[in-house]
């Protein structure tokens, strides 16, 4: 039987810990090996036992989540899931998690919404076990990498019909679409930064809660030649714009006339996701066929992997992230199974190879 994820709460409100102690609990994988109300008693526990991650909030009593983040990533590096409440000052701080090391953002569930709790689970349960397979790069000792039980999941099927191979493209603009999960914001970040601002629309789904999809397609803004902006319902994607989805929201790529616009829209997870990779690269296949480039990034599960295989399909490029450089290879490893990547390429190559390719 495979050890169980071992997980440290620290939160200041014993509601959440509470709540949280039990989602956690629900899933056969993980055990909450203690909790803690703020980051002092986490340290004194943290020195009797080392837990295999932490579920950190931000706001709290004698020093904040931020400060704790970056004495535990200098000092003792465990994987931390920061779990922060959606308002926009909390969300400017969780971006800032992310550059301190932390493995996920996610929001913390409404206590009193029942079906959104129930997501919530999954959301929490399935950050925590992705944040277990982090490779942080001060631990020496490579962990196994433990097996995680997958549950029946929706396909992109409940959102769009797959394409079929007789469908007509016309001639249109080219685009890139991209996928990412956990490790995805640094990956992202990294080959947008370097791309200039005459390069083919890019439509992103990165697995991220409400609310946190705006600070970091802002964020992104502020360091790239690429306009990058949330995408909204109706958004033109064309050349030198960069539409990320939004956090709770499938995002569509659709066509009018030889036009890109996208669809935003509420329903099912898709892969356990919502947005779903699996559902913009379908979208992608059928509206823009070999006039697109998949791209598949870092991250745990396999959503991204038969949407990739699908672009494939129709005539797409495709592009699947290494193993050496990616956070978890999850999401890309699937891909590379399938035979749906045409390219298997480290982070640093991605913009290279695109630029060479479009410019």
């Amino acid at each position: 039987m495979a050890k169980k994820i071992r997980v440290l709460v620290v939160d200041d409100s014993a509601v959440v810990r509470q709540s949280l102690t039990s989602i956690l609990e629900s899933d056969p994988q993980i055990e909450v090996m203690g909790t803690a109300a703020d980051p002092i008693i986490a340290v004194r526990k943290i020195l009797k036992e080392v837990p295999d991650v932490i579920t950190l909030d931000i706001e709290m009593p004698r020093m904040d989540g931020l400060t704790f983040l970056r004495k535990i990533m200098s000092q003792l590096p465990i994987p931390v899931v920061v779990i922060s409440s959606l308002t926009t000052e909390g969300t400017e701080v969780a971006m800032k998690a992310l550059e301190y090391g932390a493995s996920e953002i996610i929001g913390k569930p409404a206590m009193n919404a029942a079906q959104f709790l129930n997501e919530s689970k999954i959301l929490i349960c399935d950050a925590v076990k992705a944040a277990s397979q982090v490779k942080l790069s001060r631990i020496k000792i490579n962990k196994p990498a433990r097996p995680v039980q997958v549950a029946p999941r929706l396909s992109a099927d409940v959102i769009l019909e797959k394409a079929s191979p007789k469908t007509r493209i016309i001639d249109t603009d080219k685009i890139i679409v991209l996928g990412a999960s956990t490790g995805g914001t640094e990956a992202i970040r990294q080959f947008l930064k370097n791309l200039p601002p005459r390069m083919p629309g890019i439509a992103i789904v990165q697995h991220m809660p409400e609310g946190f999809t705006k600070s970091f397609a802002n964020s992104l803004n502020n360091i790239c030649e690429l306009e990058v902006k949330e995408a909204e319902d109706g958004d033109r994607l064309y050349q030198g714009r960069v539409l990320i989805a939004p956090g709770n929201y499938h995002m569509l790529l659709k066509r009018i006339g030889k036009e890109y616009v996208v669809e935003i829209k509420q329903a099912p997870l898709v892969n356990r996701h919502r947005p779903s990779v699996d559902v913009l690269f379908r979208s992608a296949a059928r509206y823009a066929g070999k006039n697109a480039t998949g791209v598949l990034l870092t991250g745990m599960g396999a959503d991204g992997a038969k949407g990739l295989l699908e672009l494939k399909e129709v005539g797409a490029d495709t592009i699947a992230q290494n193993q050496e450089t990616s956070v978890v290879f999850g999401m890309p490893k699937e891909a590379i199974k399938l035979d749906a990547a045409k390219h298997i390429l480290g982070i640093e190559e991605l913009a290279p190879f695109l630029m060479r390719k479009y410019l």
